[in-house]
């Protein structure tokens, strides 16, 4: 090639070309690999230090850079590759292993990973096959990851443990590659035998056995992608094992199960030891929006659980939790499976969960809270059936857990399994000398003293937890949670009239609170949800899975590993007498004093109480057969003349229709012979009926309210939640345990501008060219300008002396906001046509208009107690024997109205 052709392919104008040709022509892509080689080993050699040398290290970098860039590009391109030929056969990966070891830099490591993996990606020369490759990927990673060496990024960080993860699935699909990777220890060689007992202890010898499986190891805590491929790179570690006995015998020998149980408890530490229930302002559930919820408040100490640093390590706890479920269902050996449940069970369940919830109280600012949640948490989490029943049966003092975590039979346990159970068993008894022992105080126990708690948020948890333990462990609810009772087949059942009895019972309570402007299509609504929530149970498998053969009708056992756990449930009821039952009835008596949390996780609750598939109502929930008394007419058909053959067909049909229309028969209606729920279910709707004759336009605001709900349902963002400062408490009302949310009626009926929420429904209704109020819930029209004679206040005046009577329910009972504090949507469209623009924008209307808003609002804010029985009334303000709420009373001022359109409230 002459002079000016030389010149000529140096020019800018062909470099474009001339790369191209570099790549396609094999020849000039391995020149060109082999300089850059070349390059990159006379760098090294001629710098001293590549720390502080920041020339060479930078043209290492680039040189490293393009051997990665040439191979990755090779790879795509069409045989032959000699390039990756020529680093298989020069081994070109030893020094490049020993300048990123030795050179301190961190591009420089970077970009070593990055040529290691170009080499792990190929699919030829077998890279990871090859025992020299793995010895200096091995040194390379463990070099830079140690104690010793500088902080790599987070993107290195990312780079370093994805390489890793790449060779556990090459491992994967190829097990014969395990052998290179782990080196089975040698226990007969010169050195094994020179070592002391410190030398052998676990996690000293091992990390040189498998350094791989330790970097995982090392990383699986982690968050984002990197904790994602350390911990299914290690999944993928311990499915081999099921096909290597040397290492499922290292893994159990190995501090795996050590480090993921020590790694379990760090994590459940760091969680707040004192935790209070909250929502985000801008996330409120319009069941709380609509209701007088205020946010509790958290400090230093106590924690609230929307925060963003509490969610984040709940997060990081779980998704650790979720981890041993993984590592559980990969695992197909029983040694490893047992190895890990044993130290799952002794280090995170006795020493660390356990004592939480045996020293959690409310009283110290939460820690019930804290721990009750924790476990509700954990449970909802887990699924896999060995640590359901490892957790729950130490947690509720069954019988031998202990011993059935080690009662496994000699020939399934190695020596190696034996060992590390009496090391475990030794370190644990040098820890704690008086261990707490769940016999003789259990969950049983926590969830009772937790339920009869002054504080709300204690009592809202726990009927949490109880919540999940009935829909997801039903089972283990009814041998401790539960005192049921079996019911065998031939007992008696409930006919169909006596069900048509209870239903329509029933459903005369619900029309008692009204505006069920649909009530059939709420009915079938419910039953769609309870079919779905009965099917969904865990015990009703057995009811709604077919049978697909004849011969074959029972399905297989619950796959539990340990022995001991709990068997099928059977066809049982709940004893009236159960503690667990009568806590929740007794909290059900108060239901409108509750918080509206606490009463969704009570009726939560009592439906959990009754969805399982082979739970009987009779004798708790509904009347009991036994105590049926019927009419003395009875409607049997009657005999035909002359009699017939008991072996005919016309008697066996005669005997069907007697006994068709014995299930029709009614038993009379004894209302002393009810269960206690359906005396409190009708108790809670005379309370209803009473707060309806004492309070004004109670029927109006219901209705209103349910309208919100209404509206709520359309929009698919929560509702915002206007938090207000409430005015300080009475002094009777000080010695209750619950949050002051009771507000000054003064500053509620000055209010003349509706609230947000009201706006915002009112803007709905417009847009739907529908009228805020054209009806009242019993379709009478209402006038759009308010007379002196539709005007409310039924009842004798209250006085200021009045208020706080003795005896009076003001007195007696914990005052509650009647109604939620946040307003009503369109509260006051009851009373006029529209808002303060309404009939013309009319100065009088309007100013009417915002009076009346005004009056619904001091009605909303007024206390109330609890009424008594109610029992006829003689006369006005004369009561018999009962405990009258007094009727709200308003004075309507006509020279009031004529003026300003004020309202005075007594």
């Amino acid at each position: 090639m002459d002079f000016w052709s030389r010149l000529l392919a140096h020019t800018p104008l062909s470099s474009a070309s001339s790369r191209k040709d570099f790549a396609k022509d094999p020849a000039r892509r391995l020149h060109r690999f082999e300089k850059e080689y070349s390059q990159l080993l006379h760098t090294w050699r001629n710098s001293s230090n590549l720390a502080y040398d920041d020339e060479a290290a930078e043209h290492i970098e680039i040189r490293l850079q393009e051997l990665t860039n040439l191979l990755s590009d090779e790879s795509r391109r069409p045989l032959p590759h000699p390039c990756i030929a020529f680093a298989a056969a020069k081994q070109i990966y030893i020094p490049v292993a020993k300048i990123a070891t030795s050179s301190f830099n961190q591009w420089i490591i970077k970009e070593a990973v990055l040529f290691f993996a170009s080499l792990v990606e190929s699919e030829e020369e077998a890279f990871v096959e090859n025992d020299t490759f793995s010895a200096s990927l091995t040194n390379l990673l463990v070099r830079i990851t140690g104690a010793n060496s500088i902080r790599l990024g987070a993107d290195t960080e990312a780079r370093v443990v994805e390489l890793a993860f790449n060779i556990t699935t090459k491992i994967r699909l190829e097990p014969g590659i395990l052998a290179v990777w782990f080196k089975s220890p040698q226990n007969g060689s010169p050195d094994a035998k020179f070592l002391d007992e410190r030398e052998k202890f676990a996690g000293r010898t091992q990390k040189q056995d498998f350094p791989l499986f330790y970097l995982l190891m090392d990383y699986i805590h982690h968050e984002g992608k990197v904790g994602d491929f350390a911990r299914t790179g290690l999944l993928y570690i311990i499915e081999a094992a099921s096909n290597s006995v040397p290492l499922e015998q290292w893994i159990v020998e190995s501090d795996l199960s050590t480090l993921m149980a020590t790694g379990l408890g760090a994590l459940y530490s760091q969680l707040s030891r004192k935790l209070v229930i909250d929502h985000p302002s801008n996330e409120l559930p319009p069941i709380l929006a609509f209701s007088d919820y205020q946010h509790p408040k958290s400090n230093y100490e106590v924690v609230s659980s929307c925060s963003f640093q509490f969610q984040s390590h709940l997060d990081t706890f779980l998704s650790h939790l979720l981890f041993w479920q993984d590592v559980l269902n990969h695992c197909r050996s029983v040694e490893v499976k047992s190895t890990l449940l044993e130290h799952f069970q002794v280090i995170f369940l006795q020493q660390l969960l356990y004592p939480s919830l045996l020293e959690s109280s409310d009283i110290d600012g939460g820690s019930s809270v804290a721990v009750l949640t924790y476990l509700r948490r954990i449970l909802e989490s887990v699924d896999h059936p060995d640590m359901v029943n490892l957790i729950l049966h130490y947690l509720l003092g069954l019988p031998d857990i202990v011993g059935s975590v080690s009662s496994v039979s000699a020939d399934a346990v190695s020596a190696a399994r034996k060992r590390k159970s009496i090391d475990l068993a030794t370190m644990m008894a040098s820890k704690s000398e008086a261990a707490a022992d769940p016999l003789l105080f259990n969950l049983v126990d926590l969830v009772l003293a937790c339920l009869r708690s002054q504080n709300h948020q204690t009592v809202y948890v726990t009927l949490q937890l109880v919540s999940v333990i009935l829909k997801r462990h039903h089972r283990y609810a009814v041998l401790t949670l539960l005192y049921t009772e079996g019911v065998l087949g031939e007992s008696h059942h409930r006919t169909s009239g006596a069900h048509q009895q209870e239903v329509e019972y029933l459903m005369s309570l619900a029309g008692t609170v009204g505006g069920l402007d649909s009530s059939d299509e709420v009915y079938d609504n419910i039953l769609k949800d309870t079919l779905v929530r009965l099917e969904n149970h865990p015990c009703s498998i057995r009811l709604v899975m077919p049978k697909t053969s004849t011969n074959n009708h029972k399905l297989p056992a619950v796959p539990d590993s340990l022995p001991g756990a709990p068997r099928d449930v059977r066809s049982h009821t709940l004893h009236p007498s159960d503690p667990l039952l009568n806590i929740v009835l007794d909290r059900l008596e108060t239901f409108f004093l509750n918080p509206v949390d606490t009463n969704l996780a009570l009726t939560e609750a009592i439906f959990d109480l009754a969805v399982c598939g082979f739970m009987h109502l009779e004798g708790w929930f509904l009347r009991t057969p036994q105590n049926y008394v019927y009419e003395e007419e009875n409607d049997d058909p009657p005999l035909p003349d002359p009699p017939l053959d008991p072996e005919s067909q016309e008697y066996i049909e005669y005997k069907q229709m007697q006994a068709m229309q014995e299930s029709r028969r009614r038993p009379r209606w004894i209302q002393s012979s009810l269960p206690r729920l359906l005396k409190i279910l009708q108790t809670l709707c005379d309370q209803v009926a009473a707060y309806r004759d004492s309070v004004p336009r109670f029927d109006d605001l219901l209705q209103q309210r349910r309208e919100a709900f209404q509206i709520a349902d359309c929009v698919s963002q929560p509702l915002p939640h206007r938090t207000r400062t409430p005015a300080s408490p009475s002094p009777a009302m000080a010695t209750f345990d619950r949050p002051s949310v009771f507000r000054d009626d003064s500053r509620n009926a000055s209010r003349e501008r509706p609230s947000g929420l009201e706006g915002f429904a009112q803007r709905i209704l417009s847009e739907l060219g529908t009228p805020a109020r054209s009806s009242s819930p019993r379709g009478r029209t209402e006038p759009s300008t308010p007379s002196l004679a539709s005007a409310p206040g039924g009842g004798p005046k209250r006085t200021p002396s009045d208020r706080a009577t003795p005896g009076s329910p003001e007195t007696l009972l914990p005052a509650r906001s009647f109604s939620p504090g946040s307003p009503a949507p369109s509260s006051y469209d009851g009373w006029s046509s529209g808002p303060a623009g309404g009939a013309g924008g009319d100065p009088l209307v309007a100013s009417q208009a915002r009076a009346f808003q005004a009056i619904d609002q001091s009605i909303l804010a007024r206390r109330v107690g609890t009424p008594g029985p109610r029992v006829a009334v003689g006369a006005v303000g004369e009561t018999k024997g009962r405990q009258q709420v007094e009727p709200v009373a308003l004075s309507f001022d006509r020279q009031q109205r004529e003026g300003s359109g004020a309202l005075v409230v007594n």
